[in-house]
């Protein structure tokens, strides 16, 4: 099975062969490296840029104008707080040309903890995504979804901020992508480049086929009927160990995996908590002005007749940043510990 680096690699190779992408580029996206985790590596229109995340973005901008598609990349989401004016303009060019210019372009970063990278490599960005009108939002959280939404991401006429967990760049999942060779070494051997005598490769890329994961529909990854938890990229894997299990103990847990943050699949979470009645939201980004409040909100509002207990947020705490301390990190981001508490918290509640 392929890793999400290969599969997100995968896909930028259909999508520069077969979709129009003529630019993928941004600090060490292109040779020798091929992205700090070799997200671009051996593919044709990968190019290295200078160090400036200003410049990637207007490049991205001027070139999607220009009616062409590309992929930027930002190389830490921690990096892109000082483009968010540029990333509010292309978010509104659409609708301040009245729809005449659109702007084809996708740019990754990789987010979040998980990799005790200190304060400079574990910020979240989901949170202050959410607010660039404009833009859609997406997270996988498995390769197939990974290859899908890249997919979706190159052919929307609009932007797409396509949020990688840098803790799941090396999560391989149990699904083939659509093309993918079964054996885990044969792809091995085709895509990735050779740590040693590797003067003069190239890789030799599987026959693709192209497979679309639609942006804005979610995905239920553990059915359940006593409380609904929404979550999305790293902590769709630890929501689904812990439904697993409270299973045993016979709390029924519905894991949602909203996949796209915007738009995002709210008749899915609606008509799971109409069922089970309680919900949980959960993500690393700070608790303080976090997404899954929006949602909370939301459900509160449309959902209040059919509710058995409060909506609740579980999300990183409201720290300027995270320690290198792994002891640090595990008090600052959701743990499988935290999530088994706050779900037995909202089961336990009574009207």
């Amino acid at each position: 099975m392929a890793s999400i680096a290969q599969a997100i690699r995968m896909a930028l190779h259909y999508g520069e062969a077969n979709m129009g992408v003529k630019d993928i580029f941004g600090q060490d996206v292109g040779a020798p490296l091929g992205g700090v985790f070799t997200a671009t590596q051996g593919l044709e229109t990968a190019w290295n840029s200078t160090l400036d995340e200003r410049g990637i973005i207007s490049m991205a901008m001027g070139i999607a104008m220009g009616g062409d598609r590309c992929v930027a990349e930002i190389q830490f989401a921690d990096y892109i707080f000082n483009t968010i004016d540029l990333l509010k303009i292309a978010g509104n060019t659409l609708w301040c040309t009245n729809g005449q210019i659109q702007l084809p372009m996708v740019v990754m970063t990789p987010v979040g903890a998980g990799i005790f990278g200190s304060v400079y490599h574990s910020h979240s960005f989901d949170a202050w995504a959410s607010r660039l009108q404009g833009w859609k939002i997406v997270m996988p959280s498995n390769p197939l979804d990974a290859y899908g939404l890249m997919l979706s991401a190159i052919e929307d006429p609009n932007p797409v901020l396509y949020l990688k967990s840098k803790a799941l760049m090396r999560h391989k999942g149990d699904e083939l992508i659509p093309g993918e060779p079964a054996d885990e070494k044969e792809l091995k051997a085709m895509i990735d480049k050779p740590v040693q005598n590797s003067e003069g490769w190239k890789p030799r890329w599987p026959e693709l086929e192209k497979y679309m994961v639609p942006i804005g529909k979610g995905k239920i990854t553990h059915a359940g009927e006593h409380i609904t938890v929404v979550t999305y990229s790293r902590m769709v894997h630890l929501c689904d160990e812990v439904a697993v299990k409270l299973a045993e103990e016979g709390i029924s847990v519905e894991v949602i995996d909203l996949r796209s943050i915007y738009p995002y699949d709210w008749p899915m979470i609606k008509a799971s908590i109409e069922k089970t009645g309680r919900v949980l939201f959960v993500n690393e980004d700070t608790e303080v002005t976090n997404f899954g409040e929006h949602l909370a909100y939301r459900a509160t509002q449309e959902c209040f007749y059919q509710l058995m207990a409060r909506p609740r947020v579980l999300a990183g705490k409201n720290l300027p940043g995270i320690g290198l301390h792994p002891n640090l990190e595990k008090n600052s981001v959701p743990q499988i510990h935290d999530i088994e508490l706050a779900i037995r918290e909202v089961v336990a509640e009574v009207p």
